[in-house]
């Protein structure tokens, strides 16, 4: 796996603990060179600002909202169109999603997919996933 795709909804808009901890995470995983990206559906305006932010302060590579694609999750041409950003088959992706419904088209997109439920949960499959070494 070369890649890790992230919800924003219910995953990096938690509690600011586990915000840190995303953070970190996310920091790591760039530093292993692995390329980092943020899916959502949501609006391709302001309300999307702090979403975009996650960019500008360099813990993502690339954020896809689905108001500027034209596509939601979990239709494949989102998960596509993530791989074409980082410049990855699809197939080399993870996604960490708070939806079941989300993981599922994101399997079938042929991606690995994480159900996000708690950061203490999900570290446990991404850090295994991705050999990662440390605490988050």
């Amino acid at each position: 796996m070369r890649g890790l795709v992230v919800d924003h909804n219910g995953v990096l808009d938690g509690a600011e603990e586990d915000r840190r901890r995303w953070r970190k995470l996310l920091s790591a995983v760039r530093e292993e060179g692995l390329a980092v990206a943020i899916v959502s559906n949501a609006p391709d305006d302001a309300s999307s600002d702090p979403i975009r932010q996650w960019e500008k302060d360099g813990y993502v590579d690339t954020v896809v909202l689905s108001g500027e694609v034209g596509v939601e999750k979990p239709d494949e041409k989102i998960f596509q169109e993530v791989a074409s950003r980082l410049e990855l088959p699809v197939n080399d992706l993870v996604l960490v999603d708070d939806s079941i419904i989300n993981v599922k088209g994101a399997v079938e997109a042929g991606m690995i997919g994480v159900y996000y439920q708690q950061f203490d949960r999900m570290i446990v499959e991404v850090q295994n996933i991705f050999e990662l070494e440390g605490e988050f």
